[in-house]
This record gives C-alpha cells, structure tokens and sequence, in this order.
C-alpha cells in the first residue's frame, strides 16, 4: 500500500505503429528489436541519473553523467515466473566540485535510494559509480 501524501501521475500509449506516445510529448520511436526489457533498463539508469542530479544540484554539484544496465531474466522459484533476478547498473559521472569522502558516499547513496524506478523493482540493482574516473562505492 502506497503512503499517503504527494503524488505524480503517468501515462504512455503504444500506437498501432510501434510509436510511444505520452500527453504533451512528440512521439517516440523505437527502433526494431527494442524490447521491453531494454526500455526499463533504460528507464532505470535515466531515472538514477535524474535522482542524482537532483541531489547534487541541492548541494551546489554540477553533474555530468553516463551509464549503463544489464540484467539476467530467471524463473523464479516461489512461482515459475520469469522475472529480473539481478540488475547491475554502471554510471560514469563528472561531478564539479566532487564532494569530500562521506559527503560523496551520501550523495551516492540519495542518488539510489530515490531512483523510484529502481525501488519499485523486486530485485534491487547493484550500482557502480565511477566518479571523476575512479571507481566509489556508496554507502547503502
């Protein structure tokens, strides 16, 4: 059950065509042999991205960011159905300035937790951070 209080609403419609449409936004095109799959790992890395720039622009950090997911389907045991069973999300940033040691890790760590995409998921990503070309962990 979801807590009560602020909320946001979505909707997206799939022409006859293949085309991806959402109220106010051109349409989008995906080209052949995109699948669903692909489309939320490409949601989940875009949304993490939008959650760490929202907390970096709080504290005064310019981000600039790449990244990438991959993922493994398995049949679950508890019911025979096919789901993600692990997703591994590698993101390459540029942070200016790169904030010091538990400040970095704390930011990491917001950039996670407020991925929506990423805690609707059953199973919970695995982030890797590179950060002004070394890797960091967060501290989740």
């Amino acid at each position: 059950m979801a807590a009560k209080g602020k909320e946001f609403r979505y909707a997206v419609s799939i022409e006859r065509d293949g085309r991806i449409g959402a109220e106010g936004l051109s349409p989008l095109a995906t080209p052949d042999g995109w699948s669903p799959e692909h489309l939320v790992l490409a949601g989940l890395v875009r949304c993490s991205l939008t959650s760490l720039r929202y907390h970096a622009e709080r504290i005064g950090v310019d981000v600039v960011g790449s990244g990438s997911a991959a993922s493994t389907i398995a049949r679950r045991e508890a019911d025979g159905r096919f789901a993600f069973a692990e997703i591994e999300l590698r993101l390459d940033l540029e942070l200016e300035p790169e904030p010091p040691g538990e400040e970095l890790a704390a930011l990491l760590a917001k950039a996670e937790r407020d991925c929506f995409i990423g805690a609707s998921l059953t199973v919970g990503p695995r982030y890797h951070w590179t950060v002004n070309g070394r890797d960091v962990a967060a501290a989740l």
